[in-house]
């Protein structure tokens, strides 16, 4: 007969070994030990001017409730990586958080590229993953209920856009993008709008990593509109607006607001971005959560990614004390019956929520941007958008609606 020695370093390595895997839960992991929730946002790259605040975000939340005492007596461990704004290093830091660290959740990814490639390795580890992402294909995957999305999708941004550009008496509108996993839905939902109401659209698909966008412009000339939607990212879009201006273009031009930012504003001639639209998802700015959130951070106008990963980490945390497990699983399971239950305590954070949980009550989460309920695809219900003007080389808000 065969002996073997039982040693815990053993099977806290074995077990370890197989967590990475998926075959054993997390919660076979020590009790009393941190449960570990990864940020996974663009520190560099496009994304880079938003992710550090976002991780500012995440990180007080959790200071928040652990200084509270934490949850199922235990303290949080936030983990931040760098996606680099790129789905390369996106794929890699996601296999650090969840093979060697181990997350229950991954919160925040940024550009939907990033997200499309890291979605597998989470519903087929079990880890929950929380995006701001828009395309709607990200919530089309086969993802199993482990993706929740606080950014409204792509259809009805792109929605938005049309209306937008119907109410500046849009009659031919011309849309520039690089190949994103949202342009197609992007044009498509544009296009509706404007057709709608008796205009036309033609769209135009560049490389975002060229030196100039001369022949791109020249298409668009060619073309003759009045409106032009601006769909890339910051850096991109900088080249091609100084082209654009060098053209003698003089109709009307709309962006999105994390591309024409403060930042791209004030790092060019302002007469290359003065009149630009900007529309963007607003963020509750009336809310008790939005407020908090500019309090706990210190941020006066926090942008809707910041308010977004800050519901994404509350809600996660509260998903956990509901469920009794800090698995990813059981945090999928138990999301929605804290985001969206039905005659539950309304609440704008963990701490609060916690407390009503632990006291058997339920709790309807309301965030700072905006109600957090979500279809069964994963995808916010609804959103307020706001649109801003560049006036005198400032942001200036024409509404929000």
């Amino acid at each position: 007969m065969s002996s073997f020695t039982f040693s815990r370093r053993g099977f806290m390595g074995g077990v370890a070994g197989l967590a990475a895997t998926g075959l054993v839960p997390h919660t076979v992991m020590a009790q009393d030990s941190p449960i570990k929730i990864g940020a996974l946002t663009p520190l560099t790259g496009s994304g880079g001017p938003y992710g550090p605040v976002m991780v500012k975000a995440i990180k007080a939340v959790a200071g928040e409730v652990n200084k509270a005492g934490g949850v199922l007596g235990r303290q949080i461990e936030i983990i931040s990586e760098d996606d680099q704004t790129n789905p390369e290093a996106g794929v890699r830091a996601a296999r650090k958080l969840v093979d060697v660290d181990r997350v229950s959740a991954i919160l925040g990814t940024w550009a939907s590229s990033v997200t499309t490639a890291v979605a597998p390795i989470c519903w087929e580890s079990g880890t929950l993953l929380a995006t701001v992402s828009g395309a709607d294909a990200i919530t089309a995957l086969p993802h199993q209920g482990y993706i929740i999305r606080t950014q409204p999708t792509t259809i009805l941004q792109g929605r938005k856009f049309g209306e937008f550009a119907v109410e500046q008496g849009v009659k031919k509108l011309f849309f520039f993008s690089p190949q994103t996993p949202f342009a197609e839905s992007q044009f498509s939902n544009i296009t509706k709008a404007v057709k709608a109401a008796g205009g036309e659209t033609k769209s135009l698909i560049y490389d975002d990593k060229k030196p100039s966008y001369r022949s791109e412009v020249d298409e668009m000339l060619a073309y003759g509109p009045d409106v032009i939607v601006l769909g890339g990212y910051a850096t991109d879009t900088a080249v091609l607006l100084k082209d654009i201006f060098r053209s003698g273009y003089e109709g009307k031009k709309i962006a999105f607001a994390y591309s024409v930012n403060q930042k791209l504003i004030d790092s060019v001639p302002a007469e290359i971005v003065e009149g630009i639209f900007t529309i963007a998802p607003s963020p509750a700015e009336s809310s008790s959560a939005y407020k908090r959130l500019v309090s706990l951070i210190d941020v006066q106008n926090p942008d809707p990614y910041t308010t977004q990963v800050y519901d994404q980490v509350n809600l996660v945390i509260m998903a956990i004390a509901k469920a009794g497990a800090a698995d990813g699983k059981s945090i999928r399971d138990a999301i929605r019956s804290v985001s969206q239950a039905e005659g539950g305590a309304v609440v704008d954070n963990a701490v609060e929520g916690l407390k009503l949980i632990a006291a058997g009550k339920p709790v309807n989460y309301q965030g700072a941007s905006g109600p957090c309920d979500f279809t069964a695809s994963g995808d916010i219900s609804d959103s307020q958008f706001r649109y801003e003007q560049v006036n005198g080389g400032k942001l200036k808000l024409l509404k929000i609606a």
